[in-house]
């Protein structure tokens, strides 16, 4: 039975918009910008890591303001408490009752910046959210918007006064994306731009180009796109490899697998296909497995990065005809 094919005129239109638009005002990052753009579509959330000043939080402040939707920042320090984040019962004098006063997770897009500034319990506060998109307070269980989406960023370099993610949470970003310097023509364009306008990091002129609701009807786009077989096969050995590897001490989950597969979906609609080829995987591939793996002290010796690990890997499996 012959699949039925996708119009993907309009999704392209939309998409090609946003890029461009993301293009004027962050220089290069285009390899970056599409992992992004993939993992939203996708319906995952992203892990920002880059040294400052490479424009982690003004790309997502950038894309959340390009999408129609409601956004708030929270800023992670080392005082933070969960009901910073989440939000508290207040009681109410005139009623003799409890009010929630909804923290700054409620919302659609959420940026937390310096992610890894907070302590352990603050950053557990966000395993049930980011899960299940729901926030439980006092026995009470108050749902999140269908969009929710949590950008994060953190600084790779600057260890003092940071807490290590723990596994259970890297595990829940469907994506982490490694955002470098950039080239030294790209840093000349960044210069000329500042150099003819001073106010070119201010976005109070960026207008939205498309809606929250446009986005969810693009997501569910994903569900018509041909996976072959083999390409499901590819993608558990691919995982599996990252579980026998003797470089990889702990390996993907297959939580892993369903982000994988997700991710490949929405990066073939970015490229205006309706169905998935081995180079999709290949593409997301590192970006949705190095913050899953932890490798071996001896790996690590040796300078193997988890990005090197995973691009290893994936050459050790067949690529399907």
């Amino acid at each position: 039975m012959e699949q039925e094919r996708i119009d993907l005129t309009q999704f392209a239109e939309r998409i090609e918009l946003l890029r461009q638009q993301i293009s004027q005002v962050i220089v290069g990052q285009e390899e970056n910008i599409d992992l992004l753009l993939t993992a939203v579509l996708a319906n995952g959330h992203v892990l920002l890591e880059g040294v400052p000043g490479v424009a982690k939080t003004l790309l997502a402040r950038l894309l959340a303001k390009l999408i129609d939707a409601k956004f708030s920042r929270v800023q992670f320090t080392p005082d933070l408490m969960p009901s910073d984040v989440l939000g508290t019962n207040v009681f109410n004098m005139k009623t003799s009752d409890f009010d929630f006063h909804a923290g700054p997770v409620f919302a659609d897009i959420v940026l937390v910046d310096e992610i890894n500034r907070a302590p352990a319990k603050t950053q557990a506060a966000l395993f049930e959210v980011m899960e299940e998109r729901q926030v439980t307070i006092d026995g009470l269980t108050h749902p999140l918007g269908q969009f929710y989406t949590i950008l994060a960023t953190q600084n790779p370099v600057e260890q003092e006064g940071t807490y290590k993610l723990p596994e259970a949470q890297t595990d829940r970003f469907m994506m982490k994306i490694t955002m470098g310097y950039p080239s030294l023509d790209e840093e000349v364009t960044i210069l000329e731009r500042h150099h003819a306008n001073q106010r070119l990091t201010s976005l109070d002129n960026i207008e939205p180009v498309i809606t929250k609701e446009q986005l969810i009807e693009l997501r569910g786009m994903l569900d018509s796109v041909f996976v072959d077989p083999a390409l499901l096969r590819y993608i558990a050995a691919i995982v599996m490899q990252t579980r026998q590897s003797k470089a990889v001490f702990l390996g993907a989950s297959p939580r892993a697998s369903v982000a994988l597969l997700q991710a490949s979906k929405a990066y073939a609609l970015l490229q205006g296909r309706d169905f998935v080829t081995p180079d999709d995987v290949r593409f997301v591939c590192p970006s949705v497995l190095q913050h899953r793996l932890i490798l071996t002290a001896e790996a690590e010796m040796e300078g193997i990065t988890p990005v090197k690990a995973v691009k290893r890997l994936v050459e050790k499996v067949e690529v399907p005809k």
